[in-house]
């Protein structure tokens, strides 16, 4: 069904997978979609694609500048460029470390920077970060992917807050395993299979991982989510997408005592 009411949104990482999936919802619903990545790939007629590296606040900037002109407001920004790494935290450089948060966390905030004074201005507007369950449950061998999210997830609740006052929403999206190229673009860190500490156990779960990738929600899952977030005058916080084992997840540890809840998904991922 075509939108009364439509709206101009940004989408970043919206080459392949979620972004790519939120761009198309959106997009059939009569908004105007501009989508980025880097490189352009995934052009295509259905909406507008801009170049966008997160990582360089210049093109961020110019980005969001040509949106402005062009249409006068942003009215929504989904934040979703980002990448996934494995390795035990022992084994992950501090350089590899700096990488994913320049782009899950830093990349977050120039993009906000670029939109929240027009949002501002205007006295509305919508930010949707996409995050992750791992931004509420800690995983092993990916403790720096979930320290991205976890730093997404603070943030986004702080900066809520902050923005309120001028009618604008910040709202967390937070997918379990979903079917997309992440898993093949994921990183590993360099010394991840150097340490025989951690080797044989890392294997195992990286196997895991990839395989439970592949059962995953369709990143059609999350963008019909995001549809109803942008639909809705008065969005929550936080929004759990995905198998619901992994939805449960996080309910069970505000449940469980702390150690027994580790006990389970250090069971879960045979990491005892």
């Amino acid at each position: 069904m075509i939108t009364k009411n439509p709206k101009v949104i940004l989408i970043t990482g919206a080459s392949a997978g979620i972004g790519r999936a939120c761009a198309l919802e959106l997009a059939q619903q009569g908004h105007r979609v501009y989508g980025t990545s880097r490189t352009l790939r995934g052009v295509t007629d259905a909406f507008t694609m801009l170049p966008m590296d997160v990582n360089d606040a210049a093109t961020v900037q110019a980005a969001v500048k040509t949106i402005l002109d062009r249409e006068g407001r942003i009215d929504v920004v989904v934040n979703n460029a980002g990448f996934g790494c494995t390795g035990a935290v022992e084994d992950t450089a501090i350089a590899e470390a700096q990488a994913i948060f320049e782009t899950n966390f830093f990349g977050v905030m120039r993009v906000c920077h670029a939109v929240l004074p027009s949002m501002r201005a205007q006295r509305s507007g919508l930010i949707i970060n996409i995050s992750s369950i791992g931004g509420q449950i800690a995983l092993p061998y990916r403790g720096l992917y979930s320290a991205t999210k976890y730093a997404l997830e603070g943030m986004s609740e702080a900066m809520r807050m902050e923005v309120k006052r001028f009618g604008l929403h910040v709202v967390l999206v937070e997918p379990g395993d979903v079917r997309t190229e992440f898993s093949v673009s994921r990183r590993k860190a360099r010394g991840a299979l150097e340490n025989p500490a951690y080797r044989e156990v890392y294997q195992r779960l990286v196997a895991q991982v990839e395989a439970s990738d592949l059962t995953g929600a369709p990143p059609e899952a999350v963008a019909r989510v995001v549809r109803r977030i942008v639909a809705t005058p008065r969005p929550k916080v936080r929004y759990l997408v995905g198998p619901f084992i992994q939805q449960f997840a996080v309910l069970l540890k505000r449940l469980l005592p702390g150690g027994l809840f580790e006990r389970l998904i250090m069971l879960t991922y045979d990491v005892t």
